[in-house]
């Protein structure tokens, strides 16, 4: 599969400006990472500047080399809350309640980043608030998710108040060596290897005001978001695979069922994606495989169980698919990058 092809997303450059501060922490010279990365140690001095996501995957991971703090995705997320996500940041701090909040955040996240969704879902009394990643060839995946959920942790508890507690915060990467720096911060039950990437908290709190609401404000900014909107929405191909990110682990796989989102027949569906260069299917497979390789290369869950998240019939009918995809089984890919990864730490 060839994944390079693929339109690589961008993200604005605020919530990682902490990244040259923190490195002098190491003892690091910043404009050295930047150098290696390609990149002007000038870009953070706009937060509103763009950088591709594939492209702050890369200093990430050489961030994360160069330190050799496993938790340095916890130390760039440590300080940034709503008001580093801009326009779709100040949208949800001024929303009326939790879940308008949450929702703005989740239906205008792209223009923030594209490369990654966030994700909102209530199951029995239990609120979810996640995080997935969909860029294909995404380096230091971890750290991302170790960064978005700290940033996540600090968006809650800005809407909800200080009485706010989650019930229990899930990585899909294994677990640390080191788990003493998540305990400390996050101070409740932490789950490694899980399905999802993101946080339980009671979903009673959804219902509650924002501590942060200015109603006027929330009114202004809706309207300047809707305009902006405008400008995204001829890029359906983006807005397929940012839905089938999420859709493909609750089961909703067939075209009809995301054709039905957009109201129109799966006929439609198919007609756009062909005029621009893909189908359904193809979208489909590059998500299940980047959702896979991620599993396989961040976490110890067995290749049964990703095959049953991605609802595929039994572990054979996956493992045919991804030698598909990548010329190899799960299980050899797995020990491939497992190996690579190990050598650059």
């Amino acid at each position: 599969m060839k994944t390079q092809l693929l339109r690589k997303g961008t993200v604005r450059i605020g919530p990682a400006a902490q990244i040259p501060e923190i490195l002098r922490t190491f003892g690091i010279d910043p404009v050295k990472i930047m150098d290696d990365a390609g990149l002007d140690l000038k870009i953070f001095d706009d937060p509103d500047n763009l950088i591709s996501f594939t492209t702050r995957s890369h200093l990430i991971a050489l961030c994360h080399e160069r330190t050799g703090c496993n938790h340095l995705g916890l130390l760039l997320g440590k300080n940034v809350g709503l008001s580093h996500f801009g326009i779709v940041g100040y949208l949800a701090q001024h929303s009326p309640d939790v879940a308008s909040a949450l929702n703005n955040l989740v239906h205008h996240f792209h223009l923030h980043a594209q490369g990654s969704i966030v994700v909102q879902k209530v199951e029995n009394d239990i609120a979810f608030f996640g995080y997935s990643i969909y860029q294909p060839g995404t380096e230091a995946t971890a750290q991302l998710e170790d960064a978005a959920v700290t940033i996540m942790y600090n968006c809650l508890s800005s809407l909800c108040g200080p009485d706010w507690k989650p019930i229990e915060v899930c990585f899909r990467h294994r677990k640390p060596n080191d788990i003493k720096p998540f305990r400390r911060f996050f101070q409740t039950t932490l789950f490694f290897d899980a399905e999802d990437t993101g946080i339980f908290f009671d979903a009673n709190y959804l219902q509650q005001a924002t501590t942060t609401a200015d109603i006027g404000m929330y009114r202004l900014l809706q309207k300047q978001i809707d305009q902006i909107e405008i400008k995204y929405s001829d890029n359906f191909t983006e807005q397929i695979r940012r839905i089938l990110i999420s859709a493909i682990p609750m089961g909703h796989t067939h075209a009809e069922q995301i054709a039905a989102l957009f109201s129109i027949h799966s006929r439609t569906l198919n007609r756009r994606l062909s005029a621009s260069g893909t189908s359904f299917k193809k979208l489909a497979d590059e998500v299940r495989f980047e959702i896979s390789r991620q599993m396989l290369n961040n976490s110890d869950i067995e290749v049964r169980e990703i095959a049953e998240m991605l609802h595929y019939s039994d572990a054979s009918a996956f493992t045919k698919a991804f030698k598909r995809w990548s010329g190899t089984t799960p299980a050899k890919w797995r020990v491939k990058h497992r190996q690579k990864h190990n050598s650059s730490i």
